[in-house]
């Protein structure tokens, strides 16, 4: 279970971490409504967020979870179309069943120029070879660890562009202090590994709608007016 992952020292670590990158990119994204879509809900990732109302959605009811927090499925929010302003996916893709549906859905609640925030494990990451190597996966090895490229493909297909990626946590994947402590030189070295190599992947995007292009009035030449010369009257008119 994820949510025992996150009690245990490495879990915590993790989680500080995120909310480390949280803080630099929640204050630029405004808004009135909020809405996290995670695993567990006693712990609000949106600490640094300026929006005023901001709601938990996890799928279990869980002790010690905020008064503000609802349980409903991921990949079918009981939330109308086109409303929330900000929508943070906190590692909702890493552990759903059909994480590309829980990426729909979070597309359609959004508000046209509303921002998706994603934050998943990064398979590009010395935490993405260890998931490789294990034979026994449990939490959190047995997430989808979904990369870069495909989370872009899904985001194009849904009309959101990506304007931020970052990435952080370079510590080495080992539930044990002494292990650890141990491989402390594998943070070093993967620091100086290609950028966006850390556990943790924050992606950043945007719902754009497409522009409406205003019909122009078909243009047809002035006419001028002429005068009318009116015929003058003969000498055969007068007889």
């Amino acid at each position: 279970m994820m949510q025992n992952w996150f009690d245990s020292a490495l879990g915590r670590e993790l989680l500080q971490a995120e909310q480390q990158l949280l803080e630099r990119v929640l204050p630029a994204l405004f808004g009135y409504h909020l809405l996290q879509v995670g695993i567990d809900n006693r712990h609000p990732m949106f600490v640094a967020s300026p929006v005023p109302h901001r709601i938990l959605l996890g799928p279990t009811l869980e002790l010690g979870m905020s008064k503000r927090a609802i349980v409903a499925s991921s990949d079918e929010l009981p939330i109308q179309s086109g409303v929330i302003d900000v929508v943070l996916l906190h590692h909702a893709l890493d552990f759903a069943a059909n994480p590309h549906q829980v990426l729909r859905e979070a597309a359609r609640v959004l508000r046209p120029g509303g921002h998706l925030v994603v934050i998943g494990f990064n398979p590009g990451s010395l935490w993405g070879l260890y998931r490789r190597l294990k034979r026994h996966r449990p939490a959190p090895w047995l997430g989808h660890f979904i990369g870069h490229g495909r989370l872009q493909d899904w985001l194009g297909l849904l009309q959101l562009t990506e304007t931020r990626v970052l990435s952080d946590f370079y510590r080495p994947p080992f539930d044990n202090p002494r292990w650890r402590e141990r491989c402390a030189w594998l943070r070093f070295l993967a620091r100086r590994a290609p950028a966006r190599s850390g556990a943790v992947l924050l992606v950043v995007a945007r719902k754009d709608v497409p522009g409406m292009t205003p019909l122009r009035k078909q243009w047809r030449p002035s006419l001028i007016s002429l005068p009318v010369i009116e015929p003058k009257p003969t000498a055969r008119g007068r007889e």
